[in-house]
């Protein structure tokens, strides 16, 4: 194994334990066992497992119901919504190639969605929202039905929705405001600058800070969490994504929390344990456990 695929070391334990509120255990590798194991160890003691397509969504949906301290998130993500309808001959996602559904495909999916999102180990829907990065604009119309679906599912069940928003501020914001976002609403991996954290402050909206937030570049997150109110932050690794500097490259894990947690600590100049008690109450809050 070189060392750009091998795990980082496990970080220094936090004293105050946290939860990843957000995280994908099934494209990572190892056992759910041993990645919770790991976590507990550095004090990462609760993870939210998120769905971002049918198979993706029963996973979370079982794990969570084996695990105490596996949440679940169910969705379509952004990006899926499209191949079900206009198909993906290229096979890029997990499932391969296939054919074009239709609305109709959309509309079986998003039914097993609602029906995931009745069960009790199920605390959000998500990750949805918008994606115009990778989606080109014949996708942009079942992206937004999808979204919109989405939002009324959370809104039923009383869950939190939990938002996949790239290269889409403006168009998430709208979304949101013209359907009424649920009580409970996450940016997920927040990518926007202090201006929409703003934003997302006076409308309630938690903010999710992943370990792209310690890349050189990211002075506008950075800014972001600067201004966020203490009460709407919390932290995710979005794993195996987005692992934190100095480990950029190599697989991220829950265990990596730590790492993220404590930049995080530097920008708002408080102490780890302040802002480790925060994420911990935010974060039961925002999920409701």
């Amino acid at each position: 194994m070189s060392s750009k695929d091998a795990p980082p070391p496990l970080p220094e334990p936090l004293l105050v334990p946290v939860a990843d509120s957000h995280t994908h255990l099934d494209m990572q590798s190892g056992t759910v066992e041993e990645a919770l194991t790991k976590a507990a160890a550095v004090g990462v003691t609760t993870v939210v497992q998120v769905g971002c397509d049918i198979k993706g969504s029963q996973w979370a949906a079982e794990t969570a119901a084996a695990h105490e301290n596996v949440h679940a998130a169910v969705a379509l993500h952004p990006n899926e919504a499209p191949r079900i309808v206009l198909g993906d001959p290229d096979g890029w996602s997990r499932q391969g190639a296939r054919e074009a559904g239709g609305d109709a495909a959309l509309d079986d999916a998003l039914a097993e969605i609602d029906r995931l999102a009745s069960l009790p180990y199920v605390r959000a829907v998500g990750e949805t929202g918008l994606d115009f990065f990778r989606t080109g604009p014949e996708g942009i119309a079942a992206q937004e039905r999808s979204f919109r679906a989405h939002i009324e599912i959370a809104k039923r069940h009383g869950k939190a929705l939990v938002i996949h928003d790239r290269e889409a501020h403006a168009d998430v914001l709208r979304v949101l405001d013209e359907e009424g976002a649920p009580e409970r609403t996450v940016f997920h991996c927040y990518s926007g600058d202090a201006d929409m954290a703003r934003i997302c402050a006076a409308k309630g909206y938690y903010m999710s800070f992943a370990g792209n937030m310690t890349f050189k570049n990211a002075q506008p997150l950075r800014d972001a969490l600067a201004v966020a109110p203490l009460e709407l932050v919390l932290v995710e690794t979005d794993a195996p994504f987005l692992t934190p500097a100095p480990y950029r490259g190599r697989p991220n894990a829950p265990y990596l929390i730590p790492v993220t947690v404590r930049a995080m600590a530097a920008v708002r100049g408080i102490g780890e344990e302040e802002l480790c008690a925060a994420i911990a109450v935010n974060t039961a809050t925002a999920f409701d456990y």
